[in-house]
């Protein structure tokens, strides 16, 4: 196991915590985290896009005008494809863009997602984030004296309201419980901010 410096808000060595070498140790995966990207990139697509058939617009059916004689080309139905404002041929349908992806294959990807952090030394674990109000004036200043600026993930052991509050008014901040970690939000973010207590949890339930 590979151990890490804790740190508490103001940058100051209070301990040392071990990494799991099953988890942060080990040699990325490019393909899972590829994958899982790409599933969660197409399970956040609406799919709503919608267009008529030419048996769902709204025309009579009858003969717009008769078959000859009139010089122009013959036509059977005014809500044909070949008209403007008939029904489109092959137009988009509402539909789920979902891709399954196997459940060992998602866990090594999340690991590999946190094993690059690591090796980059994008990696910083605090002691405690907790806060006893919201402001993100207080939140701006602790990532300053982290040395941590960017785009910035911040991951706790459970939800804290006054550390979310606090970062959603930051527009590079992103602060999640261990609940919703997931692949991209990872990979998306410059550095990774973690509190022991996360860093014990992901590590139990990963390797699990």
């Amino acid at each position: 196991m590979k151990s890490m410096d804790v740190l508490d808000r103001t940058n100051k060595k209070v301990g040392e915590i071990e990494l799991r070498e099953d988890v942060f140790g080990i040699s990325p995966h490019v393909g899972a985290m590829h994958q899982v990207v790409v599933s969660q990139l197409a399970k956040a697509r609406a799919g709503t896009a919608s267009t008529k058939t030419r048996s769902d617009v709204g025309y009579s059916g009858s003969k717009p005008y008769r078959q000859k004689g009139t010089g122009r080309a013959r036509a059977g139905y005014r809500g044909s494809p070949l008209w403007r404002g008939g029904g489109v041929v092959f137009g988009p349908h509402p539909r789920k863009y979902k891709i399954k992806v196997p459940k060992k294959v998602r866990r090594l990807a999340l690991r590999s997602a946190l094993a690059s952090k690591a090796r980059e030394g994008k990696l910083v674990i605090v002691e405690s984030l907790e806060m006893e109000k919201p402001r993100t004036r207080d939140l701006v200043a602790i990532l300053k004296t982290l040395n941590v600026s960017g785009k910035t993930l911040i991951v706790t052991g459970e939800f804290q309201e006054n550390l979310a509050l606090s970062g959603r008014n930051i527009p590079e901040v992103a602060v999640i419980d261990t609940e919703l970690l997931n692949v991209y939000d990872v990979l998306n973010m410059k550095n990774l901010v973690m509190t022991r207590d996360a860093v014990e949890k992901v590590s139990e339930e990963l390797s699990a």
